[in-house]
């Protein structure tokens, strides 16, 4: 039987960078998703077989050669809880780079290997065939790696059984809260693979969907109260993550009041954007003037994301097209490139979305339109997907 499961990207409406200086950050789920499904075949020999179908590339192993490397070393297989040794991991190298991953793609090797360590360590030495397929632009900020290993965490951990799910159940099936847990866990493991040290933040709103406060460490899951819709614009321009916070730090010691103002700013933006957030807005009305609010709070975020020094030439691009339109935009994630979000009110109009993306799509950049604060991880058995 085919398992499939599906996490949603994230975007950060407020926070990023200063939140490394101690403030506080809002991320958000989007409902632009990453899916895995997985088919588990009998028998002792036969491939384990990873498609990763919107880049047209596949990578196999024998399920015999993979055996034989892990007796070798007496690599223990550990299927409790998410754990990687140093052997185990240079094990996986070894077998990632017998697939001659194409230069030009060279940055899926961390992928592939988070997988090979999932996989191994959920369902060990058992054939099957595994495919990837994705809505959202891989290295852009919109936690395309989070997505990729909740979604391959759920289907695996479904499949072998661990999650008590009812096989039975048609459609896509919302998981309950410890089972949301295990997998978090799962796919948290998979993160600092590809990311060495991850925040968590992305793969706990991609598992549990809708939106997070995170302060020092520590996450808050929030409740979306409002409709939000928001214009994802990809610059398409890659960024280096580690130099952009560096920069920021470098700023920060030459000029430490000055910064301190600064990331004291943004924590009271990321307060106040997640109470108008989590309040309900019963008519028209009061949605507008809560949009209003929040794209005042998206140029001051923006405003002072320009003053840490991470904003871009083809990001300042996007928000004067958008500004001609008098919508409100601000970076997302690391800057220095990557993405642009722009809050489409509720009662603009759909000609008026329609001439922006063309203007935005004119200029090389990829468009995408995201409802914020959605749902979290759902699984679905047989071919129901």
């Amino acid at each position: 039987m085919e398992v499939s499961a599906r996490a949603p990207g994230k975007i950060i409406i407020s926070g990023e960078h200063a939140v490394v200086h101690g403030s506080t950050a809002v991320a958000a789920a989007i409902d632009l998703y990453t899916t895995a499904s997985i088919r588990i075949s009998e028998g002792d020999d036969g491939l384990l077989e990873l498609q990763l179908k919107d880049t047209g590339l596949v990578f196999s192993w024998p399920i015999q050669r993979i055996k034989e490397m892990f007796s070798e070393l007496g690599v223990p297989l550990s299927s409790s809880s998410p754990s990687s040794s140093p052997e185990l991991m240079k094990l996986i190298s070894i077998l990632v780079e017998e697939q001659n991953i194409p230069e030009a793609k060279s940055g899926l090797a961390s992928g592939v290997s988070a997988f090979l360590w999932l996989y191994t360590s959920i369902h060990g030495f058992k054939p099957a065939a595994v495919s990837i397929t994705s809505d959202l632009p891989l290295g852009s900020g919109l936690g395309s790696s989070a997505a990729f290993c909740v979604s391959l965490a759920a289907a695996m951990l479904a499949s072998s059984g661990a999650l008590g799910l009812d096989f039975n159940h048609h459609g896509w099936l919302a998981l309950g809260e410890s089972e949301l847990e295990l997998v978090n866990k799962w796919a948290f493991g998979g993160e600092k693979i590809i990311h060495g040290k991850p925040s968590g933040i992305d793969n706990t709103v991609s598992t549990f969907g809708n939106m997070i406060m995170f302060r020092s460490g520590k996450l808050t899951r929030i409740k979306s109260n409002m409709p939000l819709r928001m214009l994802i614009t990809n610059t398409k321009v890659g960024r280096n993550t580690k130099a952009l916070v560096a920069g920021v730090s470098e700023r920060a010691c030459r000029h430490p009041d000055a910064m301190d103002a600064v990331f004291t700013a943004v924590d009271s933006i990321s307060k106040e954007l997640a109470t108008i957030i989590q309040s309900p807005a019963s008519d028209e009305i009061s949605i507008t003037n809560q949009e209003d609010k929040l794209e005042e709070l998206m140029e001051m975020n923006q405003g002072l994301l320009q003053c840490m020094g991470v904003s871009h030439s083809s990001i300042e691009t996007v928000l004067r097209t958008t500004l001609k339109y008098k919508l409100a935009s601000k970076l997302t994630g690391a800057g220095g490139g990557g993405c642009v979000l722009t809050l489409l009110p509720k009662l603009l109009s759909g000609t008026v979305v329609d001439e922006v993306i063309a203007e935005l799509e004119s200029c090389g950049f990829q468009c995408l339109i995201a409802a914020i604060g959605g749902k979290g991880l759902e699984v679905c058995f047989g071919g129901d997907s």
